[in-house]
């Protein structure tokens, strides 16, 4: 297998460049690619395989170009994808395995593993024990499940819990989601209380840490606005003589 073209794959210029020298110097064909600001998944993967590249080392976390992550499926059909990256979190080492990485290497590592690495690709040998993959991967689905799951309980709520739940988030009391709802505080507290049963919390704040952790959005993050919008129109006040 021939890995001789390399490109190096980070928003760290220096850490590109040393890789890239060092790369040269055993007798890679190396280059590096120093994402712009902003660049798309799609523009970026074509500027990376317009070397035609046989490995390329990839960052997950790329600045302001995003998750390295998105780049993997479109990269992993045309050439090999070893992930170099600082995260030592297991789920997001399982997805970059998930999505096409032939291995995850860290960056706290010496660059001698990055090298040896390539000469096992190159070699024809798997990059990393099928044990370990296997675990990673396995951590992965778990979590992903549990996302789905998680997703699937904030579906459940009707559009007015969803808006109590983003007023929670957003710092207010029921009291003064009650005032600026127009209605009684009782009514607001029965709304909470639905609102933690479908999402199977036993708090307010256990309920807005896991709206955060899922990225949820609500359908308005200010109530009195979202009622005012659902209120019929008035006719204008009647003419006094």
């Amino acid at each position: 297998m021939n890995t001789k073209r390399v490109a190096v794959v980070d928003d760290h210029v220096l850490f590109a460049e040393v890789m890239v020298v060092t790369l040269v110097n055993r007798g890679y064909d190396a280059r590096c690619v120093i994402p712009a600001a902003g660049i798309a998944a799609a523009p970026l993967a074509a500027q990376v395989l317009a070397g035609d590249p046989d490995v390329v080392l990839l960052d997950l976390d790329l600045g302001d170009a995003g998750d390295g992550l998105g780049l993997i499926a479109r990269l992993s059909s045309r050439t090999l994808v070893v992930v170099v990256s600082g995260t030592s979190d297991p789920v997001r080492i399982g997805a970059a395995l998930a999505s096409g990485a032939t291995t995850v290497i860290s960056k706290s590592l010496p660059l001698e593993q990055i090298l040896a690495t390539l000469m096992r690709l190159g070699d024809g040998l798997p990059a990393m024990s099928k044990e370990e993959r296997e675990r990673l991967l396995a951590r992965w689905r778990e979590a992903r499940e549990r996302d789905r799951d998680i997703q699937a309980r904030f579906e459940l709520l009707t559009t007015r819990e969803g808006e109590v739940l983003a007023e929670l988030m957003a710092g207010r009391q029921v009291s003064e989601i009650a005032r600026i709802s127009f209605v009684s505080e009782s009514t607001v507290r029965t709304q909470v209380k639905s609102v933690l049963s479908k999402l199977q919390v036993n708090s307010q704040l256990t309920a807005v840490g896991l709206a955060y952790r899922a990225q949820w959005r609500g359908p308005s993050t200010h109530t009195s606005e979202s009622w005012m919008r659902r209120m019929p129109d008035l006719p204008p006040p009647r003419a006094t003589a």
